[in-house]
């Protein structure tokens, strides 16, 4: 059986596009400001603790 074409890890996508990332510059404020104004019930990626 062959490789799935694409496999990312959580903490690679949490280092980019997690809360702490996003809120580190103006931009990524704004996108967590957006998703508050939609009402997304979750704002960024995360690692969920079991």
């Amino acid at each position: 059986m062959t490789k799935r074409t694409l496999c990312g890890t959580k903490k690679k996508v949490i280092a980019v596009s997690g809360f702490r990332a996003r809120m580190q510059n103006k931009k990524g404020r704004e996108i967590i400001n957006k998703r508050r104004r939609k009402k997304r019930k979750n704002l960024s990626p995360s690692l969920k603790s079991k």
